[in-house]
């Protein structure tokens, strides 16, 4: 039941029609996708490789969960400890640097827990704390909620109460519901740069190193699976490490605002 649920997800955002034999699963985090990035890349990739990627939007942890089970044929997320696991356990056969970002604390434009004061994120995150003040998890295992779990834990805390929502939701829900309860939240800088329900929230707290965000492709193990598509995700990292995938990355802007930078290995 879980695995066709999941399998319901798929999103196809080619633009050119494929064969069976030219189409490839990839499971990618929500954050990624809710940046518009993919809309840009998936038409050309399939122009220029003739292969057509299918998405599935979950959570890393999710996403990783496909791959060991074989239901995808490579995954792209964002959480380093656990991605290094699963290529150590035997389910990935490596992983490949593409491109990065960095995490940014968002809030209420009013800041009642004066987080842009803070000089560095644990301080933000103790400001909220000691304030009481809402704050917004997502909650699922995604790779934005493994960092913001070790950025509590950095700062020495476990936030528990009725201020700490964990809504168990993809990077857009999670915003949204921010925005609802006048919370702050951890966001990925490119998710809150496509959002569209802003209101009066804003960024209060960037620029710390701690924040830094990698996103890393990982094919999965066909010694494992048999089945996976192993040429046509080779392929597929052939053109997310090249030139023109680095041009459309970095390219790729909002309001003059990079999303993403491209620095595969």
């Amino acid at each position: 039941m879980m695995r066709r649920f999941f399998l319901a997800m798929v999103v196809a955002l080619s633009a050119t029609a494929a064969t069976a034999q030219d189409a490839m699963r990839m499971a990618v985090t929500t954050s990624f996708h809710n940046s518009g990035l993919a809309d840009v890349l998936l038409p050309v990739i399939a122009e220029e490789t003739g292969v057509e990627v299918q998405l599935l939007v979950v959570g890393t942890g999710q996403a990783l969960k496909l791959g060991q089970a074989g239901d995808v044929d490579a995954i792209l997320v964002h959480s380093r400890a656990a991605e290094e696991a699963f290529v150590a356990e035997g389910y990935g056969t490596h992983r490949r640097e593409i491109m990065y970002n960095d995490f940014v604390l968002i809030g209420p434009g009013a800041d009642p827990a004066g987080v842009a004061g803070a000089a560095t994120a644990s301080e933000g995150l103790q400001a909220i704390a000691e304030a009481e003040a809402p704050f917004v998890s997502r909650g699922d295992d995604s790779g934005t909620h493994k960092k913001e779990l070790a950025l509590w834990q950095d700062a020495g805390l476990a936030p528990t109460g009725a201020w700490y929502n964990a809504v168990g939701a993809g990077m857009g829900a999670a915003l949204n519901t921010c925005v609802g309860l006048d919370a702050y939240i951890l966001s990925d800088r490119a998710s809150w740069l496509n959002f569209g329900n802003k209101g009066a929230h804003r960024i209060l707290f960037e620029g710390d190193p701690v924040l830094f965000n990698q996103y890393a492709y990982l094919p999965v193990n066909q010694g494992r699976h048999a089945h996976v598509k192993a040429e046509l995700a080779m392929k597929l990292e052939t053109w997310l490490t090249s030139e023109r995938a680095a041009e459309l990355i970095n390219d790729y802007k909002i309001d003059g605002e990079p999303l993403f930078v491209f620095n595969a290995k």
